[in-house]
């Protein structure tokens, strides 16, 4: 079991669409689309889970910018 210290990454809507090649809104989109699920900070914003994101990156056959 995971405890605070060993939190999971998020990602930002923009780090997200930099990995998809997309623009942040298409990701932002696919959230309401129910795609990807979105963690909301206290300020309202979306973060979206890293090990969720690369695996639906590696489902789509894509391969990470810069990795």
């Amino acid at each position: 079991m995971a405890t605070r210290n060993e939190a999971e990454r998020l990602l930002t809507p923009a780090e997200v669409a930099a990995l998809f090649r997309v623009d942040p809104k298409t990701v932002t989109r696919w959230a309401k689309a129910g795609k990807l699920s979105a963690i909301r900070t206290l300020g309202g914003h979306r973060r979206y889970r890293e090990a969720e994101i690369m695996q639906l990156l590696a489902q789509s056959g894509g391969t990470p910018v810069g990795g």
